[in-house]
């Protein structure tokens, strides 16, 4: 359904750091940057872009938004939080761990990026 996802930065430098970090934290590689100094981060199969806003106003975080991404394990997800906290991030919601719900058991681990972009490391637990 999604070709891509993209957030915007006010600090591309700062952003390189936390996600490059955070990526390398799940087996990423560095972001590629373009010729309009877009950071572009490919990863099993996904594709994820920071870009300074192309028009010209600062970036601003969605109220409400937030970006999911896969990981493999618990182990996995809390590698990706320690690493985003150690890399700028903020730990925000409860602490990583399982929630139970609608959704069946998952294992949630949530971050906001130095932009204050709000993500979330979620692997789907196996049914018991």
């Amino acid at each position: 359904m999604f070709s891509h996802m993209m957030v915007g930065s006010n600090d591309i430098a700062k952003s390189k750091a936390f996600y490059d970090a955070t990526f390398a934290a799940i087996g990423g590689k560095p972001a590629m940057a373009d010729d309009k100094g877009r950071l572009i981060y490919m990863h099993n199969g996904g594709i994820f872009i920071v870009t300074p806003p192309i028009n010209g106003e600062p970036a601003t975080h969605g109220n409400g938004c937030t970006l999911g991404i896969a990981m493999d394990g618990p182990a996995q997800a809390d590698a990706w939080h320690a690493a985003g906290v150690a890399a700028g991030g903020t730990a925000i919601e409860d602490a990583p761990g399982v929630r139970t719900g609608g959704m069946g058991a998952l294992y949630l681990a949530y971050l906001r990026d130095p932009d204050g972009n709000k993500l979330c490391a979620l692997h789907r637990m196996p049914a018991a």
